[in-house]
Order: structure tokens, then C-alpha cells, then sequence
């Protein structure tokens, strides 16, 4: 590791742990040890670094996403889903701080990623509809809210859990599938239970057990 890859993975640790407003640059170079005046040599100001820790965080993106199978299937969606949550947890200062995802450096890159992240999973719904694993559409607008609600637990999903102190309870994938195994024909779970298993089919999350006798009936 040279020194300004040291200084990008160092800078990104920091940032993920304090945030990415509260450390200026002279406290970045305290805790590599450093002077001011050599970090400035290879990142002449924080939003020199800040671009290329995204860029790195796009590429390497873009070299795991490469390892999927690029067609529209709900099981690259699930691996896909996965690899999201895998660097929002790497990159989390990125996906945790709105100023950051709103800054120029960042802001038409997440967009594009957003857009291209609900386009995959509308012609996901569409292939399934054409080989009879999706249900055809009832209401519509259901698919758009669907693929619209699919992408929003992908992208919130480590701000959800950091907000309610929950870090450690359960996965989105498991909360995606539960969105949209109501859609599935019965060859669709079949399919489902045939690639991923009975047993993670009956682990995808506890049964709704609220009392319905216990609310006020008029």
C-alpha cells in the first residue's frame, strides 16, 4: 500500500467512525502520523480526498458487480442486495451523511445508481410476469411502489439500523423477500425454495402475533 492509498483507507476509516464533517484535515494527518503539509501534497483539501475515496468506492463496485450474472433475476437482485449492504458498511460515512450524498462529488453518481438500481428490478417484475413466477399486476402503481420500496430498503438499510440502534438484528435481504414473495405465483416459490431452500424460505422472518383483541372496537 503506498502512501496515498494508505491515506484513502486510513481517511475512510476515520471518517465512517467520527463522521465525515467533524475531522479536518490536520486531525486526519495526527492520526496517520503525518504532517498537514505532506497530506495536502497528495490530497490538496478534504473534498480532493473525499473524490477519491467515491471513486474508489465506485470502481470497486463496479469490479463485484461485474462477478454477478447480469440478467434480471431476483436472485441477482439478492446478491446484488447484498453487495450494497457490503459497502454501505465499508463506505458507511458515505451512505449514513445526507450532506455527503448531496455533495457535486457524489450526488449525480448516487442518482444514477438509485435510477439504474429501480430500472433492474422493474424488468426483474417484468421477466417473472413473462415466465409466470410474478403475478400479473392487480392495482396499479403496485410494481413502481414495490420496486420504488425494494431499492429504499437496500439504500436505507444500515441508516435504519443505526437509528434504531438495532446493528446487529436481522438482514434486509430477508425484508426485500418478504415484499415480494406475496407477488410470486406458486411456480415462483417453488422456484424460490428450490434456490435458496425450505429452511431459509421458513426463516425469512417471525409470524405478525399482535393481539387483534386487544384494540379499542367501536
Amino acid at each position: 500500500m503506498n502512501t496515498k492509498e494508505k491515506i484513502i483507507a486510513t481517511a475512510t476509516t476515520v471518517f465512517n467512525e467520527k463522521g465525515y464533517s467533524a475531522v479536518n484535515l490536520k486531525e486526519l494527518a495526527q492520526v496517520l502520523d503525518n504532517s498537514r503539509g505532506n497530506l495536502t501534497y497528495h490530497f490538496k483539501n478534504k473534498e480532493d480526498l473525499l473524490e477519491s475515496i467515491v471513486k474508489e468506492m465506485w470502481e470497486k463496485l463496479a469490479r463485484e458487480k461485474e462477478k454477478t450474472l447480469q440478467i434480471p433475476s431476483f436472485e441477482n437482485m439478492h446478491s446484488q442486495t447484498q453487495l450494497y449492504h457490503k459497502f454501505q458498511r465499508e463506505y458507511a460515512f458515505v451512505f449514513l451523511d445526507t450532506h455527503v450524498q448531496n455533495h457535486p462529488i457524489v450526488k449525480d453518481q448516487f442518482k444514477a445508481m438509485i435510477e439504474k438500481t429501480i430500472q433492474d428490478f422493474n424488468a426483474m417484475i417484468a421477466m417473472g410476469i413473462q415466465i409466470g413466477t410474478v403475478k400479473e399486476e392487480t392495482i396499479p402503481g403496485t410494481y413502481q411502489s414495490l420496486a420504488l420500496s425494494v431499492w429504499m430498503v437496500s439504500f436505507y438499510w444500515l441508516s435504519q439500523q443505526t437509528t434504531r440502534d438495532k446493528t446487529n438484528a436481522g438482514d434486509g435481504e430477508s425484508i426485500i423477500w418478504g415484499l415480494i414473495l406475496p407477488h410470486l405465483t406458486e411456480q415462483g416459490i417453488t422456484g424460490f425454495k428450490k434456490f435458496f431452500g425450505e429452511a431459509y424460505y421458513e426463516k425469512l422472518g417471525k409470524p405478525f402475533n399482535v393481539n387483534k383483541y386487544s384494540f379499542i372496537k367501536f
